[in-house]
């Protein structure tokens, strides 16, 4: 890590005020509408639970946080194996193309290898061409499929 790189670790409760801002951040730039009043306190219990799925990392600053990354454990029918996906890789804009971006891709690429995991899969917005170049610049190739979301509010019969 040079003197100027941020340091990227595992987030932690004192991060969640800072953090609940970024995803704020992350969501108006996605353009994703708004997001939960509670966050904070329902991102703390997927994080700190006993064995919490979602798992997360920081680029931190000084006191500052400037960036973090999302992901989890997933199961691959064709392949009969785990991966790794990751829900969401973000940084303020004044912290892009300092190489933040490509510390925190790597760190999860890490903490996914040491998970055992052969794969690592995520989506970005089909507008959000500066992302699609910085993945596809770090080796990621598309596979191009229409991504789906099924609010689950409504009564579904149950299976006989």
């Amino acid at each position: 890590m040079t003197a100027d790189a941020p340091e990227i670790r595992r987030v932690r409760r004192e991060d969640l005020p800072a953090l609940v801002e970024l995803i704020r951040d992350h969501a108006r730039y996605e353009r994703a509408g708004e997001l939960r009043a509670d966050l904070g306190e329902a991102l703390g219990r997927s994080l700190f639970a006993g064995s919490p799925r979602l798992k997360m990392l920081v680029a931190a600053r000084a006191d500052e946080r400037v960036g973090y990354a999302s992901w989890s454990l997933e199961a691959s029918t064709w392949q009969a194996a785990e991966y790794a996906h990751l829900d969401c890789l973000y940084l303020r804009e004044d912290e892009r193309g300092r190489g933040t971006g490509r510390l925190l891709l790597r760190a999860v690429e890490a903490e996914a290898r040491a998970a055992g995991t052969g794969e690592l899969q995520w989506q970005t917005p089909a507008w959000n061409q500066d992302a699609i170049r910085f993945y596809r610049r770090h080796g990621a190739q598309e596979a191009a499929k229409a991504r789906f979301t099924l609010p689950l509010a409504h009564e579904v019969p149950s299976l006989p």
